[in-house]
C-alpha cells in the first residue's frame, strides 16, 4: 500500500505537514467569516463557495481537514461533514428525489430514517417501499420505474440483518438508481462500501469517529459530483453546519479509531460467544459470530465488527427485561453507542404501554461493548442474567 494512502498516514499525517505556527494539533478556526486581500479573490470565493472558505456556514479549514480525512478513509472523492447523522441521511436522500419519485429502503432501518421516508417526504409526494433486504432479488424486485434511491443499512438497527452490497449496487447501477448505505456500525476500518459499488456512504459521526460520546455529527462520502450537489442543493440551503470545535473533536477521535475499533471488536466477540451459550439467552445477533445466519455474507462485507449487537432474552415477561436492565452496573442505560462506555438499550423501553410491544421484540436487548475489561463486562452480564426467572 502506498504510504500516502495508508490508514496510519490518513489518520495521523494527511494535510498536517504545514500547520499554522508549526502546530502539531490542527488549529480550530473559530471564525464565522473569512476576508480577502483583493476584489478578485473575494469574487472567486463568493462565486464558488463549495471550494472556498467564505463563511463557516459553508466551509471552514478545520471542517475541511476532517472532511478530507473522512473521504480518504472511505476511499471516496469527497466527504461532507454535517451537524448530525440525521442531517447526513436527510441530505443524501433529499438530493436525489422529487415529487413522484420512489425509494426502496430496508425494513429495520434507523427510526429517523423511517420518519424521513414515511412521514416527512410523503408530504411532498415521495413514496417508499420497505423490504427485509437479506435477499438482493427482493430489493431489486421492489424497484419501480420511478425509483431513484435504494437506501441500505447493513447491518440493520437492532436486528443486525445484512444486505449484499455488491450485488444490489451492481443491479441498481444498471438502472441508474442511487445506492446509499449507513456504514456507522463497521466504520471504514472494517468496511468500505464505495469499493463495492455503493454511491453514497453515510455515518453518524457521533458514534465511533468521536469515540467519547461528546459530539453530534454526520458524514456523507461519495463522488465529487454527488457531494458537490448535496452541498449546493441541500447543505447550503438547510444550514446543517458542522461547527469547527466539533470537527476538531472528531479529528482528535480519528487518531485512535483503528485502535479503538480493534478493542471494541475483540470485546464484543468475546461477549457474544459467552452469551450465545448462556441458558437465559435465546439468540445473539452479532454478524461476526460463526453461528450467525448470514456469516458467509458477513465475511464478504466486513474485515471485523464493532462493539454493537443484540440479544434475545429467553423470556416472555417484561419484568425479566426490567430486572436484567436494572441489575447491570457497568452498562449504562442510554441511547446511541460508539463511545468508550458500555451501554444497554432494551427494545421494550420505547413503549409506554408494555401491551404494545411486539411479542418477538419483548426480549430484544441491544448491547454496546465499550473499552472496559471484557471479563468484567461478562461478569456483569452474568449477574444480570441470573435475575431472569
Amino acid at each position: 500500500m502506498d504510504s500516502e494512502t495508508s490508514l496510519s498516514y490518513i489518520l495521523h499525517h494527511m494535510d498536517e505537514d504545514n500547520l499554522p505556527g508549526n502546530a502539531v494539533s490542527p488549529p480550530i478556526f473559530q471564525t464565522s467569516i473569512f476576508c480577502f486581500p483583493t476584489f478578485a479573490e473575494f469574487r472567486d470565493a463568493i462565486n464558488d463557495e463549495v471550494n472556498h472558505s467564505l463563511y463557516t456556514r459553508g466551509n471552514n479549514p478545520t471542517v475541511m481537514l476532517a472532511e478530507k480525512k473522512l473521504a480518504a478513509l472511505e476511499g471516496a472523492e469527497r466527504a461532507k461533514l454535517v451537524s448530525s447523522g440525521v442531517a447526513a441521511i436527510s441530505h443524501s436522500v433529499m438530493a436525489f428525489v422529487k415529487s413522484g419519485d420512489h425509494v426502496v429502503c430496508v425494513e429495520d432501518c434507523y427510526s429517523w430514517t423511517r420518519t424521513l421516508l414515511s412521514t416527512y417526504l410523503a408530504r411532498f409526494g415521495v413514496s417508499v417501499t420497505y423490504v427485509e433486504g437479506t435477499d438482493p432479488g427482493e430489493v431489486i424486485a421492489a424497484v419501480r420505474p420511478e425509483t431513484k434511491v435504494i437506501y441500505l443499512e447493513s447491518p440493520t438497527t437492532l436486528t443486525f440483518k445484512l444486505q449484499d452490497l455488491p450485488a444490489i449496487a451492481a443491479e441498481a447501477r444498471k438502472r441508474g438508481i442511487k445506492t446509499m448505505v449507513d456504514n456507522t456500525w463497521a466504520t471504514p476500518i472494517f468496511c468500505n462500501p464505495i469499493s463495492m459499488g455503493i454511491d453514497l456512504v453515510i455515518h453518524s459521526g457521533s458514534k465511533y469517529f468521536g469515540g467519547a460520546s461528546d459530539i453530534i455529527a454526520g458524514v456523507i462520502a461519495g463522488s465529487k459530483e454527488d457531494i458537490d450537489l448535496i452541498q449546493e442543493q441541500e447543505f447550503l440551503q438547510l444550514g446543517t453546519v458542522a461547527d469547527p470545535f466539533m470537527a476538531w473533536l472528531l479529528l482528535r477521535g480519528l487518531r485512535t479509531l483503528h485502535i479503538r475499533m480493534k478493542a471494541h471488536y475483540e470485546g464484543a466477540l468475546a461477549a457474544a460467544r459467552y452469551l450465545e451459550s448462556h441458558p437465559k439467552v435465546e439468540s445473539v445477533l452479532y454478524p461476526m459470530l460463526d453461528s450467525y445466519g448470514q456469516a458467509a455474507l458477513s465475511q464478504k462485507l466486513f474485515r471485523g465488527g464493532s462493539g454493537l449487537f443484540s440479544i434475545q432474552l429467553k423470556t416472555k415477561d417484561i419484568r425479566d427485561v426490567i430486572k436484567f436492565t436494572d441489575r447491570l452496573r457497568l452498562f449504562k442505560r442510554a441511547v446511541s453507542w460508539g463511545g468508550y462506555e458500555s451501554l444497554v438499550f432494551p427494545n421494550a423501553v420505547k413503549y409506554q404501554n408494555p401491551a404494545e410491544i411486539p411479542p418477538d421484540r419483548l426480549g430484544l436487548v441491544r448491547l454496546h461493548i465499550g473499552l472496559e475489561k471484557p471479563e468484567e463486562l461478562m461478569d456483569d452480564l452474568s449477574r444480570a442474567l441470573g435475575t431472569i426467572s
